[in-house]
């Protein structure tokens, strides 16, 4: 087995450092971020530094810690005044991915569960790396659950297709999509995958293909553009990706272009599924009409990657996700099982609530 490289790491106790590997500058620079203030943080989450739902939650959880890392432990009022502020700027630093309030949520949590038991600030403080801590090592265990339940999915199947990155970058280790394949070489079956180049930022050349040719898995890059014709030449007999939020009925938020996907998928009779942890989940929605949206720059289309490609003043939309609705997606893999048919009904069953 292929040792994964750690998009994230905690070095040292509540006075550390977070730890990340500075994604933008994959496949060809292989650079670590030294994450000192919460600033950085915030920083690392809004410009993609760190990415991928489960990976944005975990980041941010530790985040935290780095964050109170400012005020000293002699002044209970100033911070809890901190912690306050803490939560709700990293909140503010991308509005798609769910688990990253999910994990803000459990830190918020454990905090005043301290604060109401009136334990000391030095011990609120290790109460709140260890709950960091046991996002990231559940979020690792949650993966390795996906890929053993999804790996029954693509029996018979030679060839897969996969958009944007939802590989150990994007969470604590194996991923959730990813986790499938890698799940699929560890018990010996021979995958060849198919991987979206996923525009505009190109996470899937950048980031999935370098991931797959790490575990030397073959692995074949197309444009976007290219995905209907690789499903009518037979190249292809499944979709897996990942999700960024999940709606009550199944409706899955995920990179842009993955609508696209499930109904060339349907169109060519090939299953679409979604591969998520339970955190990725927000009950509160009942279909995915009310998950946000996020809008990034027109640069990152105009000047990706620095090189102009639009003429100057043109309008530009950039949605950085869509949503795919229910009724296209064969089933949804989870660390708890396969839901299958994907309705509220089977949904709540298999996620709770």
């Amino acid at each position: 087995m292929t040792k994964q490289t750690d998009s994230i790491q905690w070095i040292g106790d509540t006075a550390g450092q977070l730890d990340l590997l500075d994604q933008t500058l994959l496949p060809t620079t292989l650079k670590r971020i030294e994450c000192e203030t919460v600033e950085t943080v915030w920083e690392a989450i809004k410009m993609l530094r760190v990415r991928g739902a489960p990976a944005i939650g975990i980041a941010a959880a530790y985040g935290v810690i780095v964050g109170l890392q400012t005020v000293d432990d002699e002044n209970e009022t100033a911070f809890y005044e901190r912690f306050d502020h803490v939560l709700t700027y990293l909140a503010e630093s991308r509005p798609t991915a769910v688990n990253l309030f999910w994990a803000l949520d459990r830190m918020r949590k454990c905090g005043q569960q301290q604060k109401e038991s009136g334990s000391s600030l030095l011990a609120t403080r290790s109460a709140l790396l260890a709950e960091a801590v046991a996002i990231h090592e559940q979020d690792r265990q949650m993966c390795h659950a996906i890929g053993k339940h999804g790996v029954g999915l693509l029996e018979g199947v030679s060839g897969v297709l996969t958009h944007c990155n939802a590989g150990g970058l994007a969470t604590a280790e194996y991923g959730t999509a990813l986790s499938v394949f890698f799940t699929a070489q560890d018990e010996g079956h021979d995958l060849h995958v198919y991987v979206d180049e996923t525009r505009p930022l190109l996470q899937g050349a950048r980031l999935t293909a370098w991931e797959l040719m790490q575990r030397k898995i073959p692995a074949t890059l197309i444009c976007d553009s290219m995905a209907a014709q690789v499903m009518r030449e037979g190249r292809v007999q499944a979709v897996v990706t990942g999700a960024d939020r999940i709606a009550a009925n199944g409706d899955s938020a995920n990179k842009i272009g993955t609508y696209s996907l499930a109904v060339l998928a349907k169109a060519h009779n090939i299953p679409f599924y979604i591969a998520a942890p339970s955190s990725t989940f927000d009950l509160s929605l009942p279909t995915g009409d009310g998950i946000p949206i996020e809008e990034r720059d027109a640069i990152e289309i105009t000047n990706g990657f620095g090189k102009q490609t639009a003429p100057d003043g043109v309008n530009v939309y950039n949605p950085a996700f869509d949503v795919t609705p229910a009724d296209l997606i064969a089933a949804i893999i989870t660390e708890k099982g396969v839901i299958n048919p994907v309705n509220e009904a089977n949904v709540r069953g298999m996620i709770g609530g």
